[in-house]
């Protein structure tokens, strides 16, 4: 059983995804806004968040930069606007992945359900610390470093960069990268890898316009490359 905390200020969305997490055996604690979303993270452990984007105070782009600087915890968020700027501020918020609403209940069941897969698989990576170049990758810690110097990585960007590290080199499609973050042959919006894709380039790379490490391969996907 997992324990999932929902942040969700219109009462009625809020009380129906609770009561079908609740359904499929989680434990679900429901608050309004981004203070008590905080008070509660400070309070308990959680395995993933449900985080309204539009919240009353403090915003839920907010809540997820400070509970994303001091844990590793899955997060899903929830946005009304579905302009792909927004989609970005979110990821580089720390977010793992995103629902636009309106919405269907079982596509926020499977969106938690994967990433909660993603952190068990995780633990259990058979090679869970990879080097490529002066990129040092460490699953088991959730830490990486790019020429030494610690960068901060969702759980999503480091479990992406493990896999491509698996076979520097090696030419990953859109749909392989979902694939492999889904843990699901349903890959979503194959544009959140682009969007992973270029939050990861400004972490690792020393020029992100001009990178060196992560490189496209036009009409291909994307590879990883020892630097």
């Amino acid at each position: 059983m997992s324990r999932i905390l929902v942040v969700e200020d219109e009462r009625g969305l809020a009380d129906a995804v609770g009561y079908a997490l609740r359904a499929e055996g989680h434990e679900v604690e429901l608050v309004e806004d981004g203070e008590r979303a905080l008070e509660a993270v400070s309070a308990t452990s959680f395995d993933a968040l449900v985080l309204d984007v539009m919240l009353p105070g403090i915003s839920g782009i907010e809540v997820c930069r400070r509970v994303r600087a001091e844990s590793a915890v899955p997060i899903v968020i929830v946005t009304a606007r579905d302009a792909v700027a927004d989609r970005v501020v979110g990821l580089e918020a720390g977010a793992d992945d995103y629902l636009t609403k309106p919405f269907a209940i079982t596509e926020l069941l499977a969106r938690i359900r994967a990433v909660l897969r993603r952190r068990e698989l995780d633990a259990g990576e058979a090679q869970p610390v990879r080097d490529v170049g002066g990129l040092h990758l460490d699953l088991e810690r959730y830490e990486a470093r790019a020429d030494g110097k610690p960068i901060q990585l969702t759980p999503s960007e480091l479990k992406l960069l493990v896999f491509l590290a698996r076979e520097p080199g090696r030419v990953f499609s859109r749909r392989e990268i979902m694939q492999h973050l889904w843990e699901s042959d349903h890959t979503g919006n194959a544009r959140a890898a682009d969007l992973h894709i270029s939050n990861i380039r400004r972490k690792i790379e020393r020029d992100p316009e001009n990178p060196e490490r992560l490189l496209t391969v036009r009409g291909a996907g994307y590879r990883l490359v020892p630097v």
